[in-house]
């Protein structure tokens, strides 16, 4: 399975047009969260219906993952929880977002929500317990804030990680978990957008100015990752232990070359 990850977007419409014209290319698109952007001149109401019209026409072109961040809550839920309550209607176009978990082939994939508040966490915690039974093949988890303690979570001065997020890896090892939120993390000194914990592989895109996000390709079946910015490109072999410096592109991987068709 061949993957396209990115995350914190933050309505610029530029990177969401260049996802949408790579989104053929792959057989699955995550989204880890912070869509919209709060700080944005454009307001929230009309964000949301153009980055709704985005995911639809998305969802045209492959399967489409999208978890929220903390830019993506717009409204309370039952337990006075802030949550990304318009996201709820992205299920209607076949599109998994928080809350879900669903087996695509042989691989199972769970979105988290952003967690505003200690009812929400909990229910995190409760959808990762109630998937662990099933689990077939590889498990995947999205998840906007990354794990704590982590390069993936460097910022260059602290950590901005997620520290119920590192527990439930170490009790349940996932194959994967993306993630975003950290800007900063995969330039930073010190930060990364790989990391390994255990047998769990976590990775954050990160975040770049420009018409071109960060992105990473994951490619289950070659059992490799890549990640592509402005400053270069980085792969790792994900059958092999992760060793630092990672290790720096010279060529494309034979699986990222363009599909026919």
């Amino acid at each position: 399975m061949k993957i396209l990850v990115v995350a914190d977007l933050h309505y610029s419409l530029p990177q969401f047009d260049w996802v949408l014209q790579q989104a053929p290319n792959y057989d699955m698109v995550v989204i880890a969260g912070d869509l919209l952007e709060t700080a944005s001149a454009v307001d929230p109401g009309t964000q949301i219906v153009v980055v709704g019209t985005y995911l639809k026409r998305l969802r045209q072109a492959t399967r489409l993952l999208v978890c929220s961040g903390n830019h993506d809550l717009d409204a309370l839920n039952a337990d006075g929880e802030k949550h990304a309550g318009w996201l709820n209607a992205a299920r209607r176009l076949a599109i998994h977002v928080d809350g879900d978990t669903v087996l695509i082939d042989d691989v199972m994939i769970t979105v988290c929500a952003w967690w505003d508040g200690p009812l929400t966490l909990k229910r995190i915690g409760d959808q990762l317990a109630a998937a662990a039974p099933d689990r077939i093949g590889r498990w995947i988890w999205v998840h906007h804030a990354p794990p704590a303690e982590s390069p993936v979570s460097w910022a260059g001065g602290r950590h901005y990680g997620d520290t119920a997020l590192s527990g439930w890896i170490v009790q349940y090892q996932p194959d994967f978990v993306f993630s975003g939120h950290v800007h900063e993390a995969p330039t930073a000194r010190g930060g990364s957008w790989v990391d390994r914990i255990g047998n769990t592989w976590v990775f954050n895109a990160g975040r770049q100015i420009g018409d071109i996000p960060t992105a990473i390709s994951v490619e289950t079946d070659a059992g490799e990752a890549a990640w592509f910015s402005l400053e270069g490109a980085e792969g790792v072999r994900l059958d092999l232990p992760l060793t630092r410096p990672v290790e720096q592109l010279t060529a494309m991987p034979a699986w990222m070359v363009r599909r026919e068709g």
